[in-house]
């Protein structure tokens, strides 16, 4: 970018509800495209208590930022000499930069630091567009692309992903497109621009590039021009204006990723691909595809172990806390009911209180039988599991059988099959999918599907975009996993084994305090209920 310099910086807050205060602000000196010199990075203690849904996504708590937190002045102060008049780029500058430190710098009665930079979220969506199917989170991107992990949902550590995607992935797609100024990055991250795969409606995920040949689709850009709402309406004239571009895209190159080899990842650019590069692509992505679906199967069985271990020794405790809870529930109905509508109706709630005691009961006996199931992969399964997905993923093609009513109920069918067997550890379903699709699908009873390869090229293209939004949503998944309690505990419990036994007595002593003050409500509504009837016979509990 013809040795231009600029900071590309980072926050971490309090939260969304205003007024945010920050708690880590990070930057690194950049020029062109490479970071410069020692990165900057500060902890602010700003006496404020820090939400438990802000800490638990940054780590830092109010104690933390006593301990190591500087004033807000004196950070403020060493970050204005790093920056100088350098302008500002963040991941999410709208953010980062308009609510966050803009507002700060005015409550604590500071000038604005730095210039005006780009926004490189926006940047990312435009360059990487339509991949990764619209979306750019940038932990979804560093595994997607395989960058180092440098501590996510850090100030410093978000920072050095970003410095990676610009040196890694966005830099040489933004090359092959003729960016090469500072100027010219500003203006492609700033215009107007939307995705091209429609994000909403009937034609939701579709390519508007389909509308050439689509009538359907082309109706539908017609009618966003003609829409009384003025953005909406912008959006479609954007739209007709790009499909007359010279074969569309802009004439752009299509990016994709590639995992060239077990550890390594390239960017492939392609103008234009043709069919045996669709191919390529659809097999790289297949595999990728694999690799992801093997390891998420294995990392929920390691949950749902740990699920059926706590299950087995909680039961009783939770099975009495529900059913007190039901009680109490139903013995206040009970007295409203008779209050207010009289004894005849009332008993009518004891009926209620008997069928949904017995539906809570049978829950408690279906839920032990699915956690009978439920154990951790041996070595053997989890190398297995890695064979199966490499023919399971063979399968996918959602777009394949959307003219068909009924191989498409066969297909839903067959995916929500695959992935119930995923979600449940259920290696036999897997297998007889996986080794015998054709006959899995028979034996149901279902209409039957073709799955063989196919060679038209516009087929290929969507199979491949929809590969690259389904390894998106299953790094989604991944990184919801392991953000739960539950995978906190199982990696805690591997370091630690005797933890599980704290856990579980500390679970039985809460419910167990629970309970007591659930008697204690149980008790009192019970005599009231024997005062206003007259009777000692309680037909709840």
């Amino acid at each position: 970018m013809q040795d231009t310099h600029w900071l590309l910086l980072d926050t971490e807050t309090t939260g969304f509800a205003a007024p945010v205060f920050v708690v880590e602000i990070a930057a690194q000196k950049m020029r062109d495209w490479d970071p410069i010199g020692a990165p900057f990075r500060k902890l602010l203690n700003q006496n404020q208590d820090i939400p438990p849904e802000a800490s638990r996504v940054h780590g830092y708590t109010r104690e933390i930022l006593e301990r190591d937190g500087e004033p807000s002045q004196d950070v403020y102060a060493a970050f204005a000499s790093y920056a100088g008049n350098l302008p500002l780029v963040a991941y999410n500058l709208e953010y980062d930069l308009d609510r966050v430190l803009l507002p700060e710098w005015q409550r604590l009665g500071i000038s604005p630091i730095g210039g005006a930079g780009f926004c490189a979220l926006r940047l990312a969506q435009r360059l990487l567009d339509p991949v990764p199917a619209g979306n750019c989170k940038l932990q979804t991107l560093r595994q997607y692309y395989r960058l180092p992990e440098r501590g996510a949902h850090t100030g410093l550590g978000d920072v050095m992903t970003v410095v990676d995607l610009f040196g890694q992935v966005l830099r040489p797609i933004a090359e092959q497109r003729g960016l090469h100024t500072w100027e010219d990055v500003v203006r492609h991250a700033t215009e107007e621009w939307y995705p091209s795969r429609i994000a909403f409606g009937k034609f939701k995920g579709r390519s508007i590039y389909e509308a050439r040949k689509n009538g359907e689709i082309r109706k539908w850009l017609d009618w966003l021009v003609s829409s009384s709402n003025a953005r909406s309406a912008r959006m479609g004239r954007w739209y007709l204006r790009e499909l007359e571009k010279d074969g569309g895209r802009e004439a752009k190159a299509f990016a994709a990723t590639a995992t060239m080899e077990a550890n390594t990842t390239g960017i492939i650019i392609y103008t234009h691909p043709d069919l045996s590069q669709f191919r390529t692509l659809v097999a790289v992505a297949r595999a990728r595809l694999a690799e992801i679906e093997a390891a998420y199967t294995s990392d929920k069985a390691k949950v749902s172990a740990l699920q059926a271990r706590l299950f087995k020794h909680l039961r009783p405790h939770y099975e009495e806390r529900d059913r007190v809870r039901l009680v109490v529930s139903y013995r206040k109905s009970f007295l409203d009911t008779l209050l207010r509508q009289g004894e005849d109706e009332a008993q009518q709630v004891e009926e209620e209180f008997r069928q949904e005691d017995e539906r809570t009961q049978q829950e408690y006996r279906n839920t032990e039988t699915t956690m009978e199931s439920k154990r951790q992969l041996s070595g053997d399964e989890e190398a297995e599991i890695k064979s199966l997905w490499k023919k399971l993923v063979k399968l996918f093609h959602p777009d394949r059988y959307s003219d068909d009513a009924e191989k498409l109920e066969t297909y839903t069918k067959l995916t929500a099959a695959i992935n119930a067997a995923k979600d449940n550890g259920d290696l036999k379903t897997l297998r007889s999918i996986a080794d015998d699709p054709i006959g899995f699908v028979l034996r149901q009873g279902w209409t039957a599907i073709d799955f063989g390869e196919t060679d038209e090229q516009d087929h290929l293209q969507r199979l491949w975009e929809s590969l690259e939004a389904e390894i998106l949503a299953m790094i989604e998944a991944t990184n919801a996993l392991k953000e739960c309690q539950d995978w906190e505990l199982h990696q805690l419990v591997q370091r630690e084994p005797e933890v599980f036994e704290r856990v579980v007595e500390k679970q039985i002593e809460g419910i167990n305090t629970e309970v007591t003050e659930l008697k204690s409500q149980a008790e009192k509504l019970e005599k009231e209920i024997r005062e206003l009837t007259g009777s000692d016979a309680v037909g709840i509990g």
